[in-house]
């Protein structure tokens, strides 16, 4: 446990100074939102908000947990608490193993409470930490409910990571069991609980696995993003594990491309969080037109929120402009109107589409 908060800055520097993206597109670029020629209505009255298990969004933006668990992080979150305050989003935390098994670490993640007073605020654990472990225990009810009260949040995350488990050299592999852990959880715990993949995408079937156990929304995680498997072969390398630093790389483009987790999953009656890939307002508006109800953004906040609070409302203010001039410019006088707007679907994500079985002209 000793080297939970070592890790917790690792991912931080490799994330945002080393090439970590995945080879695996997000998909956006395959589709097209059709031009409204005649809009027939103000760019200014474009209303970007969104409820989100029936908290108001001004914007359909979730600031993804990233960080939290070694000193380093305090300053990180409050910059990215302040954000969500101010521009009305919500904001997760990174995974709070850390606190729980070593309680002086809990205001890392805390000190996002003190600055974002009303904003969404969720708390994060691993599923894998849901069932013992060969060298941890399963983390108790009261542990979970501890880590949900210590940041006073409104939700639960629970992040699905095992290629980031399998690829990592402290990684926890044992999975089974861990669906009837998660429906225990869900049925125990009064915040409702969010299940978050982290870079490899979800299909229909697992999310529906998912809802059935009683999770209450689900943040797709696709692939596009942040591989994971290649920050931890970072790690390994520099550890000179060569054989995990070989199995990150070859399975740095592993999972299911993030347009498609949201069409997949779009149908089974549950809030959607797109992240993965996500880096304009566009792409925002694409994924929203998809179906998703919202979008998570992560390794750019984070990497502005390095350089100061200005530097992060600037990138927000730009992403936020973005998206409404997407809006604009396909008529679509909200975030519903977006998602009932005609768009073409081109290249490989056409092609996983159809094998999926998603009918398209």
């Amino acid at each position: 446990m000793q080297d939970i908060p070592r890790r917790k800055l690792e991912h931080v520097e490799i994330t945002t100074r080393h090439p970590v993206t995945a080879s695996t597109g997000p998909g956006w670029a395959d589709v097209q939102l059709l031009h409204a020629c005649l809009p027939e209505i103000d760019k200014d009255e474009i209303d970007l908000g969104v409820d989100l298990l029936g908290w108001r969004l001004r914007a359909p933006i979730v600031i993804a947990g990233m960080t939290g668990g070694h000193p380093q992080a305090a300053p990180i979150n409050a910059v990215l608490a302040r954000a969500a305050e101010a521009f009305g989003l919500a904001m997760g935390v990174g995974s709070q193993r850390a606190a729980v098994r070593t309680p002086g670490l809990a205001a890392t993640y805390a000190i996002a409470r003190d600055h974002a007073p009303t904003a969404p605020l969720f708390a994060n654990v691993g599923l894998p930490q849901l069932v013992d472990q060969p060298e941890q225990p399963a983390l108790s009810l009261d542990q979970i409910e501890a880590a949900v009260a210590s940041i006073r949040a409104d939700a639960l995350v629970v992040h699905l990571n095992y290629l980031q488990e399998v690829v990592q050299p402290e990684g926890e592999t044992r999975a089974r069991g861990t669906l009837a852990a998660l429906a225990r959880l869900c049925a125990a715990l009064r915040a409702p609980v969010i299940a978050k993949e982290t870079g490899a995408g979800m299909t229909r079937r697992q999310g529906t696995l998912l809802r059935d156990a009683g999770v209450r929304a689900l943040d797709v995680g696709g692939t596009g993003g942040t591989s994971f498997a290649l920050v931890e072969a970072r790690r390994a390398s520099a550890r000179g594990n060569a054989v995990a630093e070989r199995l990150g790389e070859l399975y740095e483009g592993w999972g299911i491309p993030t347009a498609v987790s949201v069409v997949e999953t779009a149908g089974l009656g549950l809030p959607i969080i797109a992240t993965g890939g996500v880096r304009s307002g566009l792409d925002a508006a694409k994924a929203l037109a998809l179906g998703a109800t919202a979008v998570g953004v992560a390794r750019p906040a984070l990497s502005a929120a390095l350089e100061g609070y200005e530097a992060l409302a600037r990138w927000l203010e730009g992403l936020i402009e973005e998206l409404r001039v997407a809006l604009f410019l396909t008529g679509s006088p909200n975030v519903a109107a977006l998602r009932s707007q005609p768009r073409v679907i081109l290249g490989p994500t056409r092609h996983w589409l159809r094998q999926l079985g998603h009918p398209l002209p």
